[in-house]
């Protein structure tokens, strides 16, 4: 582990045809916290969390990961160097149960090379085993145990995102990166996403937080960074950033 931040974003700018969607934004997120990245729309929050897991290249700027410069990495590389994230859009495989769904997330299986499936069945056995085990396990904690067997397809809003989840876990990251976890999740859902995270925080686990509600961001956030304009306006508590003049004006369009 290196000295310095988890992950940092250096000078990150980035344009969609005549829209600068980054425009030099700077910011961290340090091990150990839950950091929360807030702003209106179109403040470039979507945009950022891309750059950072390599699904959108900057055009400028870059990502470090534990002091790594991974701005050129690929999105399928970084479970690998342990970052894992979700989406504000749940892309589950409808047609898998949930339990299903969990066993295809682990990285470089041996079932899924021919040669390694035929030749290396004992290991291929073992290791989808201990998958199955590990996949019991999370549904268990996040509470969609009684469901493995379930159509994933049919799951509710909030529960999909529990899935999620499930699914960045089991790939044992040291940082999760979360889009949006509480948009259309119901209060109870939102109660127990709330204490799942911060029991994962206590183990060890990191989080990025991409939200919009702004009592989920108060209940789990150490330190927030507020976006306007695709840049960093200010940063600090929740309690901080919330008597901010300069957040204020961004998110209501008024002066305080």
């Amino acid at each position: 582990m290196t000295a310095g931040p988890l992950l940092e974003v250096r000078d990150v700018a980035k344009r969609f045809g005549g829209l600068a969607a980054l425009d030099g934004c700077s910011l961290a997120l340090e091990a150990g916290q839950v950091t929360g990245l807030i702003g209106p729309n179109g403040a470039g929050k979507s945009t950022l969390l891309n750059v950072m897991t390599g699904l959108v290249r900057a055009d400028r700027g870059s990502v470090l990961f534990e002091g790594r410069d991974v701005t050129a990495v690929s999105a399928h590389r970084f479970p690998a160097l342990g970052m894992a994230r979700t989406f504000q859009i749940v892309r589950e495989l409808g047609s898998l149960t949930v339990f299903e769904n969990l066993l295809v997330a682990p990285r470089l299986q041996t079932g899924e090379g021919v040669v390694a499936s035929i030749f290396g069945r004992r290991k291929w056995w073992a290791e989808e085993s201990a998958n199955a085990q590990k996949a019991k396990a999370l549904l268990d904690r996040v509470g969609l145990f009684r469901l493995a067997d379930h159509p994933s397809g049919g799951l509710s809003g909030g529960q999909k995102k529990l899935l999620d989840l499930a699914r960045a876990l089991l790939l044992e990251p040291k940082l999760i990166l979360l889009d949006e976890p509480g948009a259309g999740v119901a209060p109870p859902l939102k109660i127990e996403m709330i204490r799942l995270i911060r029991e994962l925080k206590a183990e060890g686990v990191s989080f990025g937080l991409v939200e919009h509600d702004m009592h989920l961001v108060g209940e789990l956030c150490d330190r927030v960074h507020v976006m306007a304009e695709g840049k960093r306006l200010v940063s600090g508590t929740f309690e901080e950033v919330s008597k901010d003049r300069r957040v204020v004006e961004a998110y209501l369009g008024v002066a305080a």
